[in-house]
């Protein structure tokens, strides 16, 4: 990317009363940089906040985090650019993390539509940490497409302006008689030129202010039409380059012996000598972590972390187990407000869950005396910056931080610890590393989905809801990565501010799509002593699955149909429209066999709303059958989803998102979770952390994307989860006449034998066969 240049400075241009920023309808303004080749920008500023979509709105209906995270960013959208080049392609880099959601791909898109440029042409690379964009570079929320939307397009649309001036000199044509498609600049007169041709005669002497007016969505041929991943072949053909492929001179596999409980501390190590002889080990060395080695094989690695005789102080966590965390949110839950009428009550628990990918933990540092460089799948670069010049004393500028395509993070990477690490082993040795975590350290010191009860109080009378009260009770959440950067990001950290940030966190993710009198839905947290994290879709699954599960209760105790009852509480067309998808292309309501049901649920966030049908087989022959090396239980045979984002930029890739999302559903309900005893995880990888696996995903798996209805998009990363979560919570529950309280459903059965803590590094299956699922 190109930062806007100071001098010269822009000549003032006559704004509108209405917007000082935005000229008309669909013009905006923006820059062309000096440079030697066509480069171009947007500026934004902030705009007004959207109006409340529904009577009483809550505060998340006022003000989402998506809303402000959008905001956040909007300052600095005029330090983002595209670059037109003498190949005729052109070029962004993203400020984001590309973790396998597909935003390079609709990034592409933008470009391509505004340009008129086939998509093959446009290159997306990721951003270097760019202290100077401060909010602009922090990858959550569902945020990517909707801050990145505008700014992107008049961005693209300014350097095909500039070009069409260009050709106009060039081919000695009106603009009006030019017309640019596929990176080809035609005159009626017949004359035409290429936008490579242009890219050196269309660039800047000096930075100039323009405004531009934006492509209509009724001449869309690229955006809103379904597309394939710009990336895709690289992945299936092994190209793809992840941190791990990266070839740093130098840099050698590097791994870490830690503790048996959660954040020990190492006392003192027995033989450090002795594993620095060991074949191919170049160095040990004691860290804040554990003892890290480095040798020439990550296979040399294990076997010197597997050796080494390490004597460890206690965790943060020591001596807690499942239950005495459990006492202690019952403990802190804040109490429900008295009854206002007949009530419906139900108490929830949802246990620890792993919040790892399917790529290792992982990150490559070259410290220097002056200077350090950085590679990783970093999702909050800036503050990954700060924090690590910090660390090892130089200026963040001396400190260069690369972000790496990644391989999943679901949260995960918004923290970027093995970055931490790998700086300070390099700079304790004095060599580059490239530091990678063991599967069991992913499960047992990584980022986890905190544990929490959520209960909830609902008074009605007659057909008419009178209140809804919820409390949810959490483990304390991690947001030490804040907004992005370091004020933040120490802001969250604090005794206080922690508590205040989550608090403003939930508010504004939480909202009541339903009609139900006077909400209320209120956050305690407690016990700091775990690696939590922002797992996926944060605090809606756990609390929107306890309040559909009390959703189908009502529906049941007030003698109506839970479809129905839901359409007739829903608060708004297209709320309905996407419920009403689901219930018709599923078959709501048709007959099943004894032990088999359909669950209904919606959600609702970011500017998106969501409905999710599944159909659930609890038959004992199908909860009992048997699987190698698993566990069983019931199978989810069939899943309809509709999804209504406002406009979808890459339909096909909206359709994987929710896929995703759905299989996350399951896992949460049916199968995945961490069981914490005497201060660690019993699992140790994901032979024994059952994540949704082949055989309890439904064979019949339809997304329905909905027509655009608001013409710009909405949030979509998260979105899928909490919807398919509480319709499987709810077809479980009726499928089996209970209603389930906690959550996974088999959390309660240990059905595997786990691994021990030492040494740190258990033995891996040898057989590829009768460990494979």
């Amino acid at each position: 990317m190109t930062a806007l240049d100071p001098s010269p400075q822009p000549q003032p241009q006559p704004r509108p009363e209405s917007d000082a920023h935005v000229v008309g309808r669909r013009r905006f303004l923006g820059y062309v940089l000096a440079a030697p080749t066509l480069v171009a920008a947007a500026e934004l500023g902030l705009r007004p906040g959207a109006e409340a979509a529904v009577p009483s709105p809550g505060v998340a209906e006022l003000l989402d985090l998506n809303d402000l995270l959008t905001a956040a960013a909007r300052p600095t959208a005029n330090l983002i650019s595209v670059a037109v080049h003498a190949d005729g392609t052109v070029s962004f880099e993203l400020p984001r993390a590309e973790v396998g959601q597909g935003i390079t791909t609709s990034t592409a898109m933008l470009i391509a539509e505004e340009m008129d440029l086939p998509l093959e042409k446009v290159r997306v690379t990721l951003a270097n940490a760019r202290p100077e964009l401060l909010f602009n570079q922090l990858t959550g929320g569902s945020n990517t497409t909707i801050s990145t939307y505008t700014p992107i397009r008049v961005a693209a649309a300014i350097a095909k302006g500039r070009l069409l001036h260009a050709a106009a000199i060039e081919l000695d044509a009106a603009i009006t008689d030019l017309t640019a498609r596929a990176g080809v600049i035609t005159s009626v007169l017949g004359g035409q030129i290429d936008y490579g041709a242009l890219a050196a005669k269309a660039a800047g002497v000096r930075t100039e202010q323009v405004s531009v007016e934006l492509k209509p969505r009724s001449e869309f041929e690229v955006i809103g039409t379904p597309r394939g991943r710009i990336d895709a072949l690289a992945a299936v053909t092994g190209r793809k380059k992840f941190a791990m492929d990266l070839d740093v001179p130098d840099a050698l596999p590097t791994m870490v012996c830690r503790p048996p409980t959660i954040n020990g501390t190492v006392d003192s190590v027995a033989n450090l000598a002795e594993v620095r002889q060991m074949p191919g080990v170049t160095d040990v060395a004691v860290i804040y972590t554990g003892v890290a080695v480095r040798a020439e094989t990550f296979g040399q690695c294990v076997d010197g972390v597997r050796a080494l005789r390490v004597s460890w102080n206690a965790g943060s966590a020591a001596g807690k187990s499942d239950e005495s965390v459990l006492r202690e949110l019952e403990s802190a839950e804040l109490p429900l407000a008295a009854p206002l009428a007949e009530t419906v009550e139900g108490e929830f628990t949802f246990y620890f869950r792993g919040n790892s990918a399917l790529e290792p933990n992982c990150a490559i540092a070259d410290v220097r005396t002056d200077r350090a460089e950085i590679w990783g799948a970093l999702k909050s670069p800036i503050v990954a910056q700060e924090t690590i010049a910090a660390k090892l004393g130089l200026p963040p500028s001396a400190v260069a931080v690369h972000v790496v395509e990644g391989g999943g993070s679901f949260g995960r990477k918004l923290f970027f610890d093995a970055a931490l690490e790998a700086a300070e082993i390099s700079q304790q040795l004095g060599k580059p590393v490239k530091l990678m975590w063991h599967r069991a350290d992913d499960c047992r010191q990584g980022r986890t989905h905190p544990m929490s009860t959520s209960r909830i109080r609902v008074s009605y009378a007659g057909d008419t809801v009178l209140g809804f009260d919820q409390r949810h009770t959490s483990v304390s959440t991690d947001f030490g990565h804040g907004l992005g950067e370091v004020l933040t990001a120490m802001a969250a950290q604090l005794p206080v501010g922690d508590l205040g940030f989550s608090e403003t966190i939930f508010q504004l993710t939480q909202s009541m799509p339903y009609d139900f009198g006077v909400t209320a839905q209120l956050l305690s947290e407690v016990d700091k002593g775990f690696n939590t994290g922002s797992m996926r879709n944060i605090y809606s699954p756990d609390v929107t699955c306890a309040r559909e599960l009390i959703v189908d209760r009502l529906a049941a105790t007030t003698g109506r149909d839970p479809y129905r009852f839901r359409r007739d509480f829903l608060q708004d067309d297209r709320s309905r429209a996407v419920l009403d998808k689901v219930a018709e292309v599923g078959g709501w309501g048709r007959a099943m066999p004894a032990n088999m049901a359909q669950g209904i649920a919606f959600h609702a966030e970011y500017h998106g709303v969501s409905a999710a049908l599944v159909e659930i087989d609890c038959r004992p022959e199908t909860v009992n059958r048997p699987i190698r090396d698993a566990v069983s239980g019931p199978r989810v045979t069939k899943a309809i989803f509709a999804v209504d984002v406002g406009l979808a930029v890459n339909p096909r890739g909206l359709e994987a998102q929710m896929m995703g999302g759905i299989m996350d559903g399951i896992a949460q309900v049916l199968t995945s979770s961490l069981h914490l005893t005497d201060g660690y995880f019993l699992e140790a990888s994901w032979d024994n952390y059952f994540y949704t696996r082949q055989w309890n995903t439904p064979l019949d798996v339809q997304v329905i994307v909905m027509p655009p209805t608001t013409g710009e998009p909405g949030g979509a990363g998260e979105l899928g989860v909490a919807a398919s979560m509480s319709a499987v919570a709810c077809a479980y529950g009726r499928a089996t006449g209970r209603m389930p309280t906690s959550f996974p459903i088999n959390h309660g059965t240990l059905s595997f034998e786990p691994k021990p803590t030492e040494p740190p590094i258990p033995e891996s299956p040898t057989d590829g066969l009768d460990h494979a699922y």
